[in-house]
């Protein structure tokens, strides 16, 4: 299972203010991201694609970067990823990820 890593920018003020909450979303996040029938890699690359789909610029991008960083995703494999948005989510999307793609690969 992966370290505790929100991408919400509200997430650190959540944290210090409302600790019930946070642990519920922690506890969400554990019962969710299992490894137990889609390996962690496979998962990361299903929300990065999520992501992606529903044009969160920010959190593509970051998903991009877990997903690099964590398991070396290739750039063809986040490619792979990203022609399932295309087909599911149109063009829009799909340009905005490839476009936060090619930026950080650069």
């Amino acid at each position: 299972m992966k370290e505790e890593v929100f991408f919400g920018e509200s997430m650190p003020k959540v944290k210090k203010e409302y600790k019930d909450l946070y642990e519920a979303i922690v506890h969400l996040n554990e019962a969710v991201y299992t490894g137990k029938t889609l390996d962690y890699k496979t998962q990361k690359l299903i929300a990065l694609g999520i992501n992606a789909a529903v044009s969160d610029e920010r959190a593509t991008k970051k998903q991009m970067l877990s997903a690099m960083k964590e398991f070396n995703a290739s750039k063809d494999e986040i490619v792979d990823v990203l022609r399932m948005v295309l087909l599911t989510a149109g063009m829009p999307p799909f340009v905005k990820a490839m476009r936060v793609l090619y930026e950080l690969k650069e």
